[in-house]
């Protein structure tokens, strides 16, 4: 595998082992990730008009700065519906923006208040035009523009004015420059607003109220997750526990929103219906051994009386077949079906016992030494579906070599081969039953094509699997592989 291949390999396992792998896991999750979120989007929101608001406020103080330095000049001009509206506007300014620093001192000047490089802003420009005229002050022309305060020749030429504002942390924060100049006159009225820091509270409020949200939000779908898990988290190991064993118990009480309930009835009603049926299987089974047997039985002592022994030998010959395959299609038919509990059992000396059985007959099958491995077992129907994939293995190749091997959680019970093996693409068929090897074995020598299905069938039976594969070197490796835990 390339190193890409690894690191992408690697990346998708941590994401995997990040993501919670429970219905409520997953759910939390999703609704926290969508809040963090939604919270997000409402935290730029408000920042964004707060910052706004103050924009606004500093404006506003700008233009009451230039309104008061402004009015005894105007005094004559002005209403008192005027003075009543400015008390009104400045009332409202301060709870505006009742943080902002202190202005400076107003300036009055004939230079150029915009410096080279600077931009002005065309937009507070008319906003300041329009809070002016609706004061009644004559307007000729206003200027607007931010510029760093450290900058700024005014406050650079006042040097105790620089040292209040360094005090105060403004010497790197930008300052509205507002400036008026009215009708008939050649002077510029400046007000200079420092921008004040951002607003604390705004952020510790967002913070305080997504925590809340998330306490509370979290307590709540838990609660309700842990209402509809519950039930499930039982039904499902009460699924597992009838596929594995087949044993029925006490229907599931049923629990949870209707939903669940639905579902847990349902489930109580197949599992009657299937251990039901399981029963009549196996009664009908019975009977069918029951009868084919006994007539079998008799036509074996029937036979005795044909004088030809080589047409007796031959009809004992299918009566052995018939009831060879009569034999299997029972074994397999009750595999799965409860046999006992499983116990710690030591493979290598179960497949000694096996490996003894055939050298007793004379057949080429031995014992590869290995090291002692023990799984929980039945040790019948294990010695059963070893026991045929060795027969398979000298049937088809000429001899078999047993092995026993730890394979990180699993014991795997390993039957090698000198045959011809099998094509790749029928080693998935000859797993089925009745299934057999005549485009690649000899016909002759074959079974009643039960052999694997049935190891195949008590290998899924301990919770393992049997799998086949052509070696490299030739010949078919059959593997069960069990869970050592």
């Amino acid at each position: 595998m390339s190193a890409v291949s690894c690191r992408i390999a690697s990346d998708y396992g941590l994401t995997m082992r990040l993501i919670p792998g429970s219905l409520r896991g997953q759910v939390l999750l999703a609704v926290m990730l969508a809040l963090l979120v939604a919270q997000g989007v409402s935290a730029a929101l408000l920042l964004r008009a707060a910052e706004n608001r103050r924009d606004a406020a500093m404006l506003n103080a700008a233009a009451l700065q230039l309104v008061r330095q402004d009015a005894p000049r105007t005094l004559d001009r002005v209403s008192d519906r005027n003075r009543a509206m400015d008390r009104r506007r400045e009332r409202r300014m301060r709870t505006l923006a009742p943080r902002l620093p202190r202005p400076l001192r107003l300036e009055w000047t004939e230079r150029p208040v915009i410096l080279p490089g600077e931009k002005r802003d065309a937009a507070r420009e008319a906003d300041l035009a329009d809070l002016l005229a609706s004061q009644g002050v004559p307007v000729a022309e206003v200027l607007v523009l931010t510029r760093p305060v450290a900058t700024d020749p005014f406050v650079a030429s006042r040097p105790r004015m620089a040292q209040r504002m360094e005090r105060e942390s403004a010497g790197r924060r930008p300052m509205l420059v507002a400036a008026l100049r009215r009708e008939g006159a050649s002077q510029w009225s400046v007000a200079r607003i420092p921008r004040p820091v951002g607003d604390r509270a705004v952020t510790s409020t967002i913070v305080v109220q997504t925590m809340v949200l998330f306490v509370v939000l979290a307590l709540a779908l838990w609660l309700l997750l842990r209402r509809i898990t519950r039930p499930l988290a039982e039904l499902t190991r009460r699924t597992e526990a009838f596929a594995g064993t087949r044993q029925t118990g006490e229907p599931l009480a049923e629990r949870g929103p209707d939903d669940v309930r639905r579902l847990i009835a349902a489930h109580n009603a197949m599992e009657a219906r299937l251990a039901a049926l399981l029963d009549e299987k196996d009664v009908m089974l019975g009977a069918i051994g029951h009868d084919l047997k006994t007539p079998l039985a008799a036509l074996r002592v029937r036979i005795e009386s044909v004088d030809d022994s080589t047409q007796r030998a031959r009809m004992a010959g299918t009566i052995e077949d018939i009831t060879r395959t009569l034999d299997d299609i029972l074994m397999l038919a009750r595999v799965g079906r409860p046999a006992g509990e499983r116990e710690p059992t030591d493979l290598v000396a179960l497949s000694a016992m096996v490996v003894s059985e055939f050298e007793d007959l004379g057949e080429p099958v031995n014992l590869v030494e290995g090291a002692r491995v023990v799984a929980p077992a039945q040790d019948s129907w294990l010695r059963r579906a070893l026991r045929n994939l060795v027969a398979n293995a000298v049937r088809y190749g000429g001899a078999a070599r047993v092995s026993v091997v730890s394979d990180g959680s699993h014991a795997v019970l390993r039957v090698d081969d000198d045959g011809p093996g099998i094509p790749a693409d029928r080693i998935p068929a000859m797993l089925e039953p009745f299934a057999r090897g005549e485009v690649s074995r000899n016909r002759q020598t074959g079974g009643t094509g039960l052999g694997l299905a049935i190891a195949r069938a008590i290998a899924e039976q301990h919770g393992g699997e049997l799998a086949l594969s052509n070696r490299p070197e030739g010949g078919l490796r059959a593997e069960i592989r069990l869970p050592l835990g």
